[in-house]
C-alpha cells in the first residue's frame, strides 16, 4: 500500500502563524474532523498535543473519544446521536429540538445562524434557546457561527461580523439575568483569522491552514504555509514498452518511442482521484502517470523503487477542479502514515 508522510516541522511552522495571529496558543483549536482532513487523526492530535494546543474541533463523538486523552477541550460540531458523555467534550446545539435530547450537566456550545443559513438557532430565537439549555440544567460554554465568505473578496464578511457582535452583546444580556457565565465565543475559521485585522474573540477553529493552505482570494496579503502531507507509492513492477504500444485501460496513452515504466501501489481504490490520459500530471520529480488510474495501482514513466506523488495538492486540486480540502479529505484512512 502506499503511504503517507506528516511533515512535523511543516505543521509546526504552520500552528506558531496561527498561534501568534490568535495572540495567544490556547485560543487555536485545531480541527481534526474527517481524519483530520485526510491526514490522520491520532497522528496530527499526537503532534498538537507536543505543540501545545489544548482545544480540538472534531464532527462526531466517535471521532472525539479517538483523541480524548489529547486534548482538555473538545468540540463536537455534529453528533444527532448523543450517546456518551465525557467532561473533555463540548456538544454544539444547532437547532432548539437538540436542547432536549442532552443529558443535564451536558457543556454545550450554541451555534447562532449569522447569515449562512445551514446550522445553528436565528438570532429571534437567542433567549429562547439559553433559556432552554438553562431549564435543561446544561453548561452553556460557548456560542458561535460560520462565516459564508470569509475566503472571497467580500463585504460579507464584515456584515456577518457585525451580526455576531449583536449576538454576543444580547447574549451576555440574557446570561447576566440568569446569573450565568458568560460563554466563549469564536467565529472564525481559517480564512477568517486573517481578515481580522485584531483578533478579539475567545477561540479560533483553524482546519485547512494549520495543513499547510488558505483558500482565500489571491488579493489577500496572506502568511507563507508548508503543505504537511505528501503522498508517497512503492513499485510493483517495471516492464519495457515497445513504440505504438498501449497502457491502462482503454489504451489511452500511446507509447512513442521505447520505454521502460513501471506500476505503483496507489490508485483510485485509496482515494486517489482518478486521472486519465487527458489530464496531465506528473509527480514532485517531474515523473508523469501514464494513461487511466486503476483502483488499485497507477503507471509511471519511472523505475524508481518509490516515488512522491505530491508534497502540495493545489496543482491536483486545480488538475480537478476542486479545492485542497477534496483532495486530502479523499484519500483512504487505511493509507499508513509516518511522521518525519
Amino acid at each position: 500500500m502506499a503511504k503517507i508522510v506528516l511533515n512535523k516541522s511543516n505543521y509546526f511552522h504552520n500552528l506558531k502563524i496561527i498561534s501568534e495571529k490568535a495572540g495567544s496558543i490556547d485560543k487555536v483549536a485545531v480541527v481534526l474532523k474527517d481524519n483530520a482532513y485526510g491526514h490522520g487523526i491520532l497522528e496530527i492530535a499526537s503532534l498538537a498535543k507536543e505543540f501545545g494546543i489544548t482545544s480540538a474541533v472534531v464532527r462526531t463523538v466517535q471521532e472525539a473519544e479517538q483523541i480524548e486523552t489529547f486534548f482538555s477541550q473538545i468540540l463536537i460540531l455534529a453528533d444527532t446521536n448523543i450517546s456518551t458523555y465525557s467532561h473533555t467534550f463540548h456538544i454544539v446545539i444547532n437547532s432548539l429540538d437538540e436542547i432536549q435530547r442532552l443529558p443535564e450537566n451536558t457543556n454545550v456550545h450554541l451555534k447562532v445562524d449569522s447569515g449562512m443559513h445551514r446550522n445553528g438557532i436565528t438570532i429571534n430565537s437567542l433567549e429562547e434557546a439559553i433559556y432552554g439549555i438553562y431549564k435543561k440544567k446544561l453548561n452553556l460554554t460557548g456560542i458561535l457561527t460560520h462565516y459564508r465568505s470569509s475566503d472571497e473578496l467580500s463585504c460579507e464578511f464584515f456584515w456577518q461580523r457585525s451580526v455576531f457582535r449583536q449576538i454576543k452583546y444580547e447574549t451576555k444580556m440574557i446570561c447576566e439575568k440568569l446569573f450565568l457565565p458568560i460563554p466563549k465565543f469564536h467565529s472564525a475559521n481559517s480564512s477568517a483569522l486573517f481578515k481580522f485585522k485584531n483578533f478579539d474573540e475567545d477561540l479560533v477553529r483553524v482546519g485547512i491552514a494549520s495543513y499547510g493552505y488558505i483558500e482565500t482570494n489571491t488579493i489577500f496579503k496572506n502568511p507563507y504555509f508548508k503543505p504537511v502531507m505528501s503522498l508517497w507509492a512503492k513499485k510493483i513492477t517495471t516492464r519495457n514498452i515497445k513504440k505504438n504500444q498501449k497502457i491502462g485501460y482503454g489504451g489511452l496513452f500511446l507509447v512513442k518511442k521505447d520505454m521502460k515504466i513501471s506500476t505503483y501501489n496507489l490508485g483510485y481504490g485509496d482515494g486517489f482521484l482518478r486521472i486519465d490520459d487527458t489530464k496531465k500530471y506528473t509527480t514532485t520529480k517531474g515523473y508523469e502517470i501514464l494513461g487511466k488510474v486503476s483502483m488499485d495501482n497507477i503507471s509511471v514513466n519511472s523505475t524508481d523503487d518509490e516515488i512522491c506523488i505530491f508534497d502540495d495538492v493545489r496543482e491536483l486540486a486545480k488538475l480537478h477542479n476542486t479545492i485542497t480540502y477534496e483532495i486530502t479529505t479523499a484519500l483512504s484512512p487505511n493509507i499508513p502514515k509516518e511522521i518525519r
